[in-house]
């Protein structure tokens, strides 16, 4: 599956995100280093500081909304006749 990407609001970088359970227009940024910056000085592996941050996903990745208009009565009740469903 391929992820949309966001720019990182820390260090501009665009990183992919995945959708936040719970939350249908915010997702997960995934963990990243700083461009140009991945060990400090004792040579640990050192990630963006907004790694892991929920932010809004970008447009293609919302839910669609479909408008549907609704039937005024339902089939088969006009005439107060139900249909057999077996």
């Amino acid at each position: 599956m391929k992820l949309p990407r966001v720019q990182c609001p820390g260090c501009k970088r665009d990183v992919a995100v995945a959708p936040a359970a719970g939350q249908l227009t915010k997702g997960r940024l995934w963990r990243h280093d700083h461009p140009g910056l991945r060990r400090d000085a004792n040579g640990d592996l050192v990630s963006c500081s907004r790694s892991l941050e929920i932010v809004d996903l970008p447009v293609g990745g919302r839910q669609m909304e479909l408008d549907i208009d609704e039937p005024d009565t339902a089939p088969g009740t006009e005439t107060g006749e139900a249909y057999a469903l077996f």
